[in-house]
């Protein structure tokens, strides 16, 4: 019974008849069906059946995705990115290291799809700085998020599931051969070493593997929000900075100045003189020597200004990178209703980049666009105004009875004044899973309880940080892996394979357990491959004479070993911004898939 009900979860996630998670659900609720059959001894019992809701692993991850959010929303990560867009420099051998590393290391304490998608925008950025294609940043990112999963017992599901696995197994095995659950940093020389093999495969063999294709972006453009500006304003480009040299004639002027007296001007989006950052800069801001101006502008359009008027075009440096990102910053629209108080009056008179922190860009009335001339207009009942605005002030403006705001981007508003507690949670979590006997869930659970208790994170935002999908399927497979190993089931399989296998060295079985979890999660999720293997593993160690924690492990490690095709959400994440197809999986995936093994198994051997 227990063998049909594993061929049926693997048949469902394989053909994808249902989604994974309601294949795992179904299966979870079969199993409990099967204790009313007549004559036939429940495998487990309807009172265990939920118990994957309430474990340890489950409890974990839940904690994890809730810290990961955390930190993201207080711009720690986003900081880490800009570092990256200042010090990376234009050119591909130093950009990719820096940002595939980078992504790794993060991905180490968050789900590693979430540092990819943290980072997408910010490789988006680079490659129209450097016109460096997508394709050949996105790959290389994405395989060392996954590559990262290894480095911490944290990092991946399958490294969170594995412990209660071991404990699970060790209530069918001898005293003598009882297994000792893993530290946080255990794997840790392995994980790195994975990371740096991944980094150093795309640094000499990436020319040869990695297309250079334009991805969706760039072809379906009118999908995104900038491009929906620029077809209905005529407002294009992207942030680029100019700083003004000792001859320049913009030296001395105000923006209100530049902004009237001369043409072709780009939008002046913000202005540095020394330290100061000012974005959305108030109209009497003067440009001095060596001034850095943020200006929203085309590549020619940039090109002509700068040689008009002496300016250098900064390429490297990025002194607007911590506030004039993505999550800070950027363009909406604002409906003036008729009720408003602004009715009648010229936006040279209310002087709104001042008052209200909004640069306005453009004014579409009854059916045509203001792009010149508007300063003077008096404004009109249903006027809408194209502004750059940071989402802070946008959000103030919502409760305004002069303004109805229509964009709906303060959900991306972060909170830099909450990083200490973030960091101050995130270390006291740290430090409770190093050097305290609390349970992995317990101690994971303080950072986020303390996160949310200090205001980093609400409590609906916690409820949105959690993948549902992932908590339902990791526990309602929970309850077929006790199956699995309670009904014998493991062991008859185990026992068949060594029978089939014959004779063979110990290192030539845990390389077959390796590459079985490889084949498993191409066509499966790792969590289902990890639930279904380990008590296999286990069992196969132990028949063999070898170590039954380190064929574990290797079970755990290997579900990492997703390159080859996209299932990974990873990679199925990257696929369409980069252009990829399969072929170009299939080639850079089936080298890495191989190093992969290679490396982990080495490395498994050397520390274990």
């Amino acid at each position: 019974m227990v063998l049909g009900l594993l061929f049926l979860t693997v048949y469902l996630f394989v053909s994808e008849v249902v989604r994974i998670d309601v294949a795992a659900v179904t299966i979870m609720v079969l199993l409990g069906l099967t204790t009313m059959l007549p004559g036939l001894t429940p495998v487990i019992s309807t009172a265990e059946l939920f118990n994957g809701f309430s474990s340890n692993a489950v409890m974990s991850i839940i904690a994890v995705m809730i810290i990961g959010a955390g930190l993201d929303k207080t711009g720690i990560m986003s900081r880490v990115a800009n570092w990256i867009l200042k010090h990376g420099g234009s050119t591909e051998h130093r950009i990719t290291p820096l940002i595939s590393g980078t992504v790794g290391i993060i991905s180490s304490f968050m789900q590693n799809v979430g540092a990819a998608a943290l980072f997408l925008p910010v490789v988006s950025r680079i490659s129209r700085r450097t016109s460096i294609p997508m394709s050949r940043l996105l790959m290389p990112m994405g395989f060392c998020a996954i590559l990262g999963g290894t480095v911490t017992m944290v990092g991946s599901s399958p490294l969170i599931l594995l412990n209660d696995l071991l404990m699970s197994s060790n209530q069918s095995l001898p005293a003598d051969q009882q297994m000792q659950t893993f530290d946080l940093f255990d794997v840790t020389p392995i994980g790195l070493a994975l990371i740096a093999t991944g980094i150093l495969f795309f640094m000499i063999f990436g020319r040869f593997v990695l297309p250079s294709t334009k991805g969706e972006e760039q072809k379906e453009r009118t999908t995104r929000t900038a491009d929906y500006f620029e077809k209905v304003y005529g407002i294009s480009g992207e942030l680029f900075e100019l700083q003004a040299s000792l001859d320049s004639p913009l030296v001395g002027m105000t923006i209100m100045q530049i902004e009237r007296t001369l043409e072709n001007v780009p939008f002046v989006l913000a202005i540095r003189n020394g330290d100061e950052v000012t974005v959305v800069p108030d109209s009497k801001e003067v440009v001095w020597v060596n001034s850095y101006i943020g200006v929203l502008s085309n590549k020619r359009q940039l090109v002509k200004f700068a040689r008009k008027y002496k300016l250098r075009i900064v390429k490297s440096e990025n002194h607007f990178s911590s506030v004039m990102n993505a999550q800070e910053t950027g363009i909406a629209e604002i409906v003036i209703p008729p009720g408003s108080a602004l009715v009648g009056q010229t936006l040279n008179d209310l002087q709104l980049r001042r008052n209200d922190g909004l640069h306005i860009l453009r004014i579409y009335r009854a059916g045509y666009t203001l792009d010149s001339g508007f300063r003077e207009e008096p404004l009109q009942g249903g006027d809408t105004l194209v502004v750059h605005t940071s989402w802070r002030n946008l959000k103030k403006l919502r409760s305004s009875e002069d303004y109805a705001v229509v964009t709906d981007h303060v959900d991306e508003e972060l909170r830099p004044n909450k990083i200490k507690p973030a960091l101050i949670f995130f270390l006291i979590a740290l430090g409770l899973v190093l050097f305290s006997e609390l349970r992995l869930s317990v101690s994971l659970l303080v950072g986020g309880l303390g996160m949310i208790l200090t205001g980093v994170l609400t409590m609906d935002e916690a409820y949105r940080a959690v993948s549902w999908k992932t908590v339902f399927l990791l526990a309602s497979l929970i309850p077929l892996g006790m199956a699995v190993e309670e009904s014998g089931t493991a062991a008859w399989i185990a026992a068949k394979t060594l029978t089939i296998l014959g004779d063979v060295p110990i290192w030539l079985l845990q390389t077959v357990i390796a590459i079985l979890s490889t084949a498993f999660t191409l066509v499966m999720s790792n969590i289902g491959a990890t639930v279904l293997l380990v008590p296999l593993a286990v069992n196969i160690a132990v028949g063999a004479g070898a170590d039954p924690a380190l064929f574990a492990l290797t079970v755990a490690i290997a579900t990492s070993n997703s390159f080859i095709i996209p299932t990974h959400q990873v990679n199925a994440l990257i696929m369409g911004p980069a252009g990829y197809r399969v072929i170009d999986f299939m080639r850079a995936g089936t080298i890495m898939t191989i190093l992969f093994l290679v490396v982990s198994l080495v490395m498994l051997n050397l520390v274990f």
